[in-house]
């Protein structure tokens, strides 16, 4: 009998060191009153205060932007005049791809020069496995139905795509990719041209902070029925 007093005596010591373990893992199990909550709320807000007043967060992000202006002001207005003559010299220029998709993501329109570069590198696939995966994540991602970063198709291409995807070849997109650079050429490019984004560098001027502005309406390749599907321009 006194054995087992001793026994639960000493379960019932180490229970405090218990809960406080399952506490640290799992919490108490019960809401936080208002009054904790508010609490918690105020050191959070405290943190961050801190945070930003350290003189490393400021560092970190004017380093970050001085990197970006280094890179945007190494283009010559030379180099970025090309680019208007043509939208195929824009993709073909390492520097005005990079400018161009920096230009549509002010749009909310980059999934289009995503899907193309995607479509770029799935292309140059060897292995079968990897043109089955590579296939796969690109439908996935950019062609079915409510995709994460959907691009804008007509029906019968997208048909075409679905149909091809069950075997997959280097050539599955390929009407799909068409599709996409006339957009981007037709409507995309044309604005870009007369964007300050572009007018700056062709001037010589610093680059001013980029505004994001809202989507442009929405289109279907239907307005472009007169433009010829060309897959040879990435052949």
């Amino acid at each position: 009998m006194e054995t087992s007093l001793v026994f639960f005596s000493q379960l019932n010591m180490c229970e405090p060191k218990e809960k406080t373990f399952f506490k640290l893992i799992y919490g108490s199990g019960k809401e936080e009153t208002s009054k904790e909550a508010k609490i918690r709320a105020k050191e959070k807000r405290n943190r961050l205060s801190l945070l930003v007043q350290k003189p490393e967060f400021h560092e970190d992000t004017l380093s970050s932007r001085s990197g970006q202006l280094a890179k945007e002001t190494r283009i010559s207005p030379e180099e970025a005049v090309i680019w208007g003559e043509s939208f195929d010299k824009l993709l073909s220029h390492k520097d005005g791809l990079e400018t161009f998709t920096r230009f549509l993501k002010t749009e909310f329109s980059e999934e289009n020069i995503e899907f193309w570069i995607a479509c770029e590198d799935f292309k140059k696939s060897k292995d079968p496995q990897q043109i089955i995966h590579k296939a796969k994540a690109i439908y996935e991602k950019f062609i079915q139905n409510d995709a994460p970063q959907e691009v804008n198709l007509d029906f019968h291409t997208k048909e075409i795509v679905t149909r091809s995807i069950t075997q997959p070849t280097l050539h599955s997109f390929d009407a799909a990719q068409s599709r996409v650079y006339q957009l981007m050429e037709q409507d995309s490019y044309t604005r870009f041209l007369k964007s300050d984004i572009y007018l700056d560098l062709i001037e010589g001027r610093p680059q001013r902070p980029t505004n994001l502005r809202r989507r442009s309406r929405s289109f279907t390749y239907n307005e472009f029925q007169d433009v010829k599907s060309d897959v040879a321009i990435w052949l």
